[in-house]
């Protein structure tokens, strides 16, 4: 489907312009495909936003015709030489000073609320580790028979539930992991999972505790090289405006999340992380943020709370000086090599979202 012809479906679906039969099937459809859910997510904050635009243009017209009505200077004079006629003047000009006061009083609300000041919680940091849902007692013993089945069939991986799990992306092919720290901090045992539905034992190795930034090492007899990494990691800075995605975990099939980097400090303008107009959930901490040309420029790390489609990325300058001060006694007789060469420029979106596939991992927390 054409994006023009997608945009126009969103729009008849918003609007409630589409029969019973047809918001049917679109919802089916946005069920099925979460690049359609994306975009009509997008569509509804930018609609959201320009509606909003739109009524505070239109107050600020109506603020300035009433001005432009009442002579300021004149009543000014008027109430300092004759203070006796401010209620004379009151009874003359008080339906127009109160609309204008209570136009004023409402656009200051309607302030308030879009910035998250009006409701119950202040807008706040979010961190997007996922916890893993308990479940009952019957479903656990099928798990771990089932868990049982593919450990005996070559895959390895615990046959206990995980408690946490977010994402983390391939720095070399040789097994080292980056994800968020909060997403692994306090764990027993990590895990990373590939799209294959394999798991495989990592240990930490590194950690920056003041930028959220985790190196994992992959530690399992059962783990193969992964072949050349196809992305490269931008050590310079993004430029407002860049077109960006997200490739993660937020459920258990990977998830493409598109958007544009709109500020060049996150929350409560930290310096250390870039602001990005991207569709995250819990799961999607610790992967990486891409740019158009395919080059890692940062790792998602959390959202705003009251504001829909905010989301956060350490810059990627960050955690290169993160595996740069890494002892070289750690990493033994297994050197971490970033890939300078970046193979997914020139392609085309689709086409690099494919490449990712065995870059990617969930990262599964356990605790006992």
């Amino acid at each position: 489907m054409k994006n023009d012809q997608l945009l126009e479906m969103i729009e008849r679906y918003l609007n409630g312009e589409m029969t019973v039969e047809e918001r049917a099937e679109f919802d089916a459809l946005r069920n099925k495909d979460a690049v359609v859910e994306t975009k009509l997510e997008e569509h509804k904050h930018f609609t959201g936003l320009l509606k909003q635009y739109n009524d505070r243009h239109t107050m600020e017209m109506r603020l300035n015709a009433i001005h432009d009505e009442i002579d300021a200077h004149t009543l000014a004079n008027d109430l300092m030489a004759h203070p006796s006629v401010v209620v004379r003047l009151w009874r003359q000009h008080h339906s127009k000073i109160s609309v204008a006061a209570s136009i004023a009083i409402f656009a200051t609300l309607l302030t308030l609320f879009f910035t998250g000041y009006l409701s119950n919680k202040k807008a706040d940091y979010q961190q997007l580790v996922s916890k893993v849902n308990q479940v009952e007692n019957s479903t656990k013993k099928l798990e771990v028979k089932t868990n049982d089945l593919i450990k005996r069939g070559g895959k390895t991986g615990p046959i206990i539930t995980a408690k946490y799990r977010g994402t983390g992306f391939a720095l070399s092919s040789n097994g080292y992991i980056l994800t968020n720290l909060h997403v692994v901090n306090g764990a027993d045992s990590v895990y990373v999972q590939n799209a294959d539905g394999e798991s495989f034992h990592t240990k930490v190795i590194a950690t920056d505790a003041s930028h959220d930034i985790a190196v994992l090492q992959i530690n399992d007899p059962a783990f193969k090289n992964l072949g050349a990494v196809p992305y490269g990691f931008k050590k310079g800075k993004s430029e407002l405006g860049e077109d960006v995605y997200t490739y993660g975990y937020p459920t258990d099939a990977v998830v493409f999340g598109p958007g544009a980097l709109t500020s060049d400090a996150g929350f409560q303008g930290d310096t250390a992380e870039y602001t990005v107009s991207v569709p995250v959930n819990q799961g999607n901490s610790g992967g990486p943020l891409f740019d158009s040309k395919g080059n890692v420029i940062g790792i998602i790390s959390g959202r705003q709370t009251q504001t829909q489609g905010v989301a956060f990325a350490k810059k990627s300058a960050l955690f290169l000086k993160t595996i740069q001060d890494i002892p070289a006694d750690s990493l033994k007789n297994n050197p971490l090599i970033l890939n300078t060469k970046n193979t997914l420029a020139g392609l085309s979106r689709k086409e690099q979202v494919k490449k990712l596939k065995n870059y990617v991992f969930i990262v599964k927390v356990y605790n006992q």
